[in-house]
């Protein structure tokens, strides 16, 4: 049984190697200025933003007196969902195709991957004007919510594809080896041995990519619009995705620039429900990851 160094013995050791003593010191305060930063930002939301939270606030139809956040919310949910139903079967068949398919070390894979790196290095106002000049001007669907999920799931797609190939990667070559040993093809290797394993490396994409989009405010100002509703079929009740709507972020931007009454407290409030929401979806996404984990063990 390892035994526990005393305080004397690890002292003697850093005066042995003091460089080591800065690094840890070093570390230590980058982990505390961090979770200071961190507690700092989420205590001054909730200070300014819970006493401003109204039941106004959620009304189903937006007005200049109760800043209604609910179309906002419903239009998030919505441009979330249609942005991973874009990027995620095209990121995890991509980073297939290069942890699994494509021959290692390949000009065509360093290619594939220089190219997402500098996809995920560009700002967002350049994908929204992208996204405005191809979907709303080329195609023709002016500021939607279609715009607007398409533009953000190219935008995350480069991070979807590089964590899965990251997760596929770690999963060590012998399962895939005991796979082919008792018979399995490629395809079926793949699907019932390396993404199981590999699936809590992927949900942590998944997860930095809905963060992204729930956050996302430049790219969706020139795509989806600002409109204070959701877009509706006429005679359906389903949203119309070629409608224009403002999403959670959005909404709390156009409170700050609108010279509204308590427009900045109500600014506020909707960055406490922005922060509730990431929360609940990084609580959620960790709890299927751990599930995930134990039924692969």
């Amino acid at each position: 049984m390892r035994q526990k160094k005393t305080f004397a013995q690890v002292m003697a050791e850093y005066k042995r190697a003091p460089l080591s003593l800065a690094l840890k010191i070093l570390v230590v305060l980058s982990a505390v200025l961090t979770l200071g930063a961190l507690f700092t930002i989420i205590i001054y939301i909730l200070v300014k933003g819970v006493p401003n939270l109204k039941p106004e606030m959620f009304s189903l139809k937006y007005t200049t007196d109760n800043a209604s956040m609910m179309p906002a919310i419903i239009n998030t949910l919505i441009m979330t969902v249609l942005s991973l139903i874009f990027a995620v079967p095209v990121g995890i068949f991509s980073a297939i195709y290069l942890a699994e398919y494509a021959k290692r070390g390949s000009r065509v894979v360093k290619l594939i991957r220089v190219t997402a790196e500098t996809l995920s290095g560009i700002p967002s106002i350049v994908y929204g004007l992208f996204g405005m000049l191809f979907f709303g001007v080329t195609i023709g669907w002016n500021n939607s919510l279609l715009s607007g999920a398409l533009t953000l799931s190219i935008m995350i797609l480069p991070l979807i594809m590089r964590t899965t190939e990251e997760a596929l990667l770690s999963v060590p070559d012998a399962f895939r080896e005991g796979s082919f040993g008792l018979g399995a093809g490629k395809l079926r290797t793949v699907f019932k041995i390396v993404l199981p394993y590999a699936m809590p490396g992927i949900l942590s994409g998944v997860i930095l990519g809905i963060g992204r989009v729930v956050g996302e405010t430049a790219a969706l100002i020139y795509t989806a619009g600002s409109v204070a509703q959701v877009p509706m079929l006429k005679n359906l009740p389903l949203p119309n995705l070629l409608g224009s709507g403002r999403t959670l972020a959005v909404h709390m931007y156009a409170l700050l620039i609108e010279p509204v009454n308590n427009s900045e407290n109500a600014a506020y409030a909707t960055a406490v429900v922005l922060l509730v929401i990431v929360v609940l979806i990084n609580l959620l996404s960790g709890w299927v990851a751990k599930k995930l984990s134990s039924t692969k063990g």
